[in-house]
């Protein structure tokens, strides 16, 4: 991709209305602008982060043995009137009504309509477990909708059902559900702790909430500080095994971590003084054992195996796809710019032509470009016709983890210059070296 052919309005003034470091980097980067309160149209360098995102939690998903599907984002009031919860629900529900005069609403989740389509389909407990989620845009009426992406009324969300036939199979399938997702968060460079939650209006007593701390986060929480020490790194889980999943979940959950709607100062202060934590923490993900809240009403049954009707036992499992952009710039950043982790930069390397037109560094340049693009990387190529502090300032803002600088004086030694974003640090190498090492950490990530 070309820099001089890319759709990249980038600004040079912070918008007045953007409070917080992701907003307005998301904003400054040309990734977002605003619709109306709250929604947010995806410009192409944002649309690539989320496409990022996106592939990882769907690899992640299905890595688990999860399965994917589609459900659309309009839904029928009836299903919520099956479940009790089209009134009990609240105002940040979107209520329409068709041409017909049928009630409609534009759905904040999907408890209710993937329950109709287990019900329909699924007759028997030898059709089980089943796990089945989907990535969709999903609309709750924030009353105040604020902080770009992180607070708005429209959202791209990962939102996926268990269906078993026993509790302690739907036991296993959440903490199935917390293995997949401490490996997914690793991925973007995240640090996501499981912290003991409250249900809201999603119902059940087992729920924890993933969070990554950050000064600007909605929430406060206590923790114990050993729990920043713990790596779910490269392990290779077996995801049938209850004994693994069962392991990892209390190695995540056994020392204490918890949102202000859960906390317990007793509890909290047995924890050795120095290792007590109280900080601020975005919301990244929620994962819900609920039993039969939904089933028994809505009639979701299974023949068991002594050939009576049982209702399933169900859990659901969310992660803010869109949300997610904006809790990784707010780890993720300086005072020039965002700094992508290598798991979700929308192009894997810059590539600053210094003398746009001098025919040695623009073949070199190409050369770079079509040396990348041969190994499936994606290079940004700024061929622009514009001074060098501007593409370095403008490399800096969207926050490529690396930059390859081109330029004569360079060439001439037969080097090009080779910068990590997050670091600072540059090396002079032949261009050939730097594809290599570039591509080298990339294969290893």
């Amino acid at each position: 991709m070309r820099l001089s052919r890319y759709f990249l309005p980038v600004l040079k003034e912070t918008p007045a209305d953007a409070q917080i470091v992701s907003h307005r980097y998301m904003l400054r980067a040309g990734m977002i602008k605003q619709a109306s309160a709250g929604i947010y149209s995806w410009l192409p360098l944002g649309y690539r982060v989320l496409r990022r995102i996106e592939q990882i939690v769907h690899e992640e998903q299905q890595r688990a043995g999860h399965i994917p599907l589609l459900m659309p984002t309009l839904q029928s009031a009836d299903l919520w009137r099956e479940s009790g919860r089209y009134d009990a629900y609240g105002p940040e529900m979107l209520r329409i009504r068709d041409r017909h005069d049928r009630d409609m609403l534009f759905g904040p989740t999907n408890e209710e309509l993937i329950t109709d389509i287990f019900r329909s389909y699924v007759r028997s407990y030898k059709d089980l477990p089943m796990t089945l989620y989907h990535i969709q845009w999903k609309f709750r009426d924030e009353v105040r909708p604020r902080f770009g992406v992180m607070r708005g009324r429209e959202f791209l969300m990962k939102d996926g059902y268990n269906f078993d036939l026993t509790k302690e199979d739907a036991l296993h399938a959440y903490n199935r559900h917390l293995v997949s997702y401490l490996r997914t968060y690793e991925r973007m460079g995240l640090q996501a702790i499981p912290m003991r939650a409250d249900s809201g209006p999603i119902g059940g007593d087992d729920t924890h909430e993933f969070l990554v701390l950050a000064e600007t986060g909605e929430s406060e929480v206590f923790y114990d500080s050993e729990i920043t020490d713990l790596k779910f790194g490269d392990r290779e889980i077996d995801y049938d095994s209850v004994e693994q999943c069962q392991a990892v979940l209390e190695e995540f959950t056994s020392r204490y971590a918890r949102t202000d709607e859960t906390h317990d100062e007793e509890v909290f202060n047995r924890i050795p003084e120095d290792r007590r934590r109280v900080a601020r923490g975005i919301e990244v993900g929620q994962i819900f054992y609920f039993g039969t809240k939904y089933s028994e009403p809505m009639g979701a049954t299974v023949q068991g195996p002594d050939g009576k009707q049982v209702p399933v036992h169900m859990g659901s499992h969310g992660i803010g796809v869109s949300r997610l952009l904006g809790a990784i710039i707010e780890a993720s950043h300086d005072d020039k710019g965002i700094i992508w982790p290598e798991g979700v930069t929308p192009f894997h390397v810059g590539i600053v032509n210094l003398k746009q037109g001098d025919d040695e560094a623009d073949a070199a340049c190409q050369a770079l470009y079509d040396g990348f693009t041969a190994l499936g990387l994606d290079p940004l190529y700024d061929d622009r016709d514009e001074r060098a502090g501007g593409k370095f300032a403008t490399m800096d803002l969207i926050g490529l983890p690396w930059r390859i600088t081109v330029g004569p004086r360079g060439l001439k030694n037969g080097v090009v210059e080779l910068t990590s974003r997050r670091t600072g640090e540059s090396e002079e190498l032949p261009p050939e070296e730097a594809v290599r090492r570039v591509a080298a950490i990339y294969a290893a990530g």
